[in-house]
């Protein structure tokens, strides 16, 4: 190949040249025959490669860096949601992206989605009462997750209390145009069996009564086995929330009418 093209050009000037060999010549129209040198031939070679070089480190590049960039870029947030909780929501215990809330952010954020964590450990239903107006308007949630009551069943608060304060905030959701999720808590019968059954009834009586998305039991499959807590055996390990998110995501997804991950549909939000 050397021999037929001669010397290889250096390649810091060849841009230079190559614009040089394809300037074009003056007007040969008056010869009737023109034959080529053998060094046109060699500057008409080494154009022919450097054009096909250039054209290929561009679009070599451009395949190497831009596209992956695009790809993996986030979609901007066409939905966000606000899960308002306690400390089963907060990641007590935990490192803050170990709880479920911020998995939930991870999985749904390449999907267009932004979560917001407003949860507070410690909070019951009155206090979630005064502050959810706040906390709508300063983040503006097309969706809420309403996942309180916990506190309030440990304490033995008055179940007519409990839903009364449900009530409220899901009015207060309403009332903004956002949408609500409520999700179900159960306790063990520390204040008897009745009052733990009419505690657990009460988040699907609500649902009902209001044609809500309900989580029936935020800790199911969890809560059966001591092994799944923290020392407290109060609060899930960070090895359970992985399983939380499995009880919580199918329903945030329907809320959205997103398609479950690995599928493919619309993902259109509802009227």
């Amino acid at each position: 190949m050397w021999k037929l093209l001669g010397q290889p050009p250096r390649f810091d000037s060849l841009a230079r040249r190559v614009d040089e060999y394809l300037e074009p010549t003056a007007d040969l129209s008056h010869i009737s025959v023109a034959v080529p040198s053998c060094a046109t031939r060699q500057r008409g070679a080494w154009a022919a490669i450097a054009r096909t070089t250039i054209s290929g480190v561009v679009v070599t590049a451009f395949v190497l860096f831009a596209l992956p960039a695009l790809a993996g870029r986030p979609q901007a947030a066409r939905h966000t949601v606000m899960v308002f909780g306690d400390s089963l929501s907060a990641a007590y215990g935990l490192k803050p992206d170990e709880g479920w809330v911020a998995l939930m952010a991870n999985r749904l954020s390449a999907r267009g989605v932004a979560v917001i964590n407003a949860s507070i450990s410690g909070e019951t239903t009155s206090g979630g009462l005064r502050r959810i107006k706040g906390d709508i308007e300063r983040n503006k949630p097309t969706l809420v997750v309403v996942a309180l009551g916990a506190n309030d069943g440990l304490r033995g608060l008055p179940v007519a209390e409990t839903r009364r304060n449900l009530a409220g905030m899901l009015d207060a959701i309403k009332h903004s145009g956002a949408r609500a999720v409520l999700v179900g808590i159960r306790i063990p019968p520390n204040f008897g069996i009745e009052y733990a059954g009419n505690f657990k009834n009460l988040y699907g009586v609500l649902a009902a009564e209001r044609r809500l998305p309900l989580v029936p039991f935020l800790l199911d499959g969890i809560a059966e086995n001591f092994d799944n807590f923290l020392p407290d055996r109060l609060h899930p390990s960070a090895e359970a929330q992985p399983r939380i998110l499995q009880n919580v995501l199918p329903v945030i997804e329907r809320a959205l009418l997103l398609t479950p991950a690995g599928a493919t549909a619309r993902e259109t939000p509802r009227p």
